[in-house]
């Protein structure tokens, strides 16, 4: 069951772009999310929240908001079933999933936009820093994005934030809600989009910070009776038939086509799309 708040929208309007962000607890993150979000987007930018039942004052705090759209659960659907709710109720063009756990840069949404058009792509990402947050993201993000504004990695993308053109969802269907809590959802769509001959990348025009898995490592640490994470990875080994062989041929592939990426990006602009703040140092993947 769920309860809506709706801001009002007048009619016959026109949304490009709607960004929905599934929340459970964690609510300084989302307060962060929320003020990167109303200092780096357009006024008329929609934005959807989706509680999936916090227990530490978001519920409270989402209603004191004005100007976006609220969806209350009273029982966590996960990420696969908020992002849904979202997609469902968004009327943007384009749909940016966004984990809550990140800083903005300015321009990140135009970033996306432009690298969308320029490169015909149907889903993207930005590139990334995740970890720790120990730098002044304005001064990273226009070195980044201004050496790396030419630089894509096709086929990639990333769970932490990608923006899907709409079109995509009416061919492919919504995230599939067999994966619980969260985990497996992303690369299983992501699967899906590849199969059905849309195009995915990973782009050097847009950038911003992720702290990391918050609301995962939250719920371990909570000690959840079900291991969620164990059941979506056999979930997505049975449903995509992948023996073991297989799953290692794909993953040191994968290994090997990041690593000449790394390589590659980080000799010419001293930066790679996906980077790393571990055991304090900075790492290039």
């Amino acid at each position: 069951m769920a309860a809506r708040l709706s801001c009002q929208r007048e009619k016959g309007s026109t949304v490009k772009v709607s960004i929905i962000v599934p929340l459970y607890n964690q609510l300084a993150y989302t307060k962060g999310c929320l003020e990167g979000l109303r200092r780096t987007v357009q006024p008329d930018t929609e934005i959807i929240l989706i509680d999936n039942a916090s227990s530490d004052g978001t519920a409270e705090f989402l209603a004191t908001l004005t100007g976006v759209q609220i969806i209350a659960n009273t029982e966590n659907r996960g990420c696969a079933g908020a992002w849904n709710q979202g997609v469902r109720s968004a009327a943007g063009e384009w749909l940016v999933m966004l984990n809550n756990n990140v800083i903005l840069s300015a321009g990140w949404l135009d970033g996306l936009l432009g690298a969308a058009s320029r490169w015909g792509l149907d889903i993207l990402t930005p590139a990334i820093r995740e970890g720790e947050y120990n730098y002044d993201i304005e001064s990273y993000a226009r070195e980044l994005t201004g050496s790396m504004q030419n630089v894509l990695r096709r086929g990639k993308a990333n769970g932490v934030c990608f923006m899907v053109n709409r079109r995509v969802f009416e061919t492919v269907g919504y995230f599939d809600e067999n994966f619980r809590i969260g985990q497996y959802e992303d690369a299983d769509f992501f699967l899906r989009a590849r199969i059905a001959g849309f195009h995915l990348g990973t782009v050097g025009g847009s950038f911003l910070h992720h702290f990391g898995s918050v609301t995962q490592d939250a719920l371990k640490k909570a000690r959840d009776p079900k291991p969620y994470a164990i059941e979506n990875k056999a979930y997505f080994i049975r449903k995509w038939k992948l023996p073991w062989w297989r799953r290692a041929l794909v993953r040191n592939r994968n290994k090997l086509v990041n690593w000449f990426h790394s390589l590659g990006e980080r000799m010419k602009y001293g930066h790679t799309l996906m980077e790393k703040w571990i055991d304090g140092k900075l790492h290039y993947e």
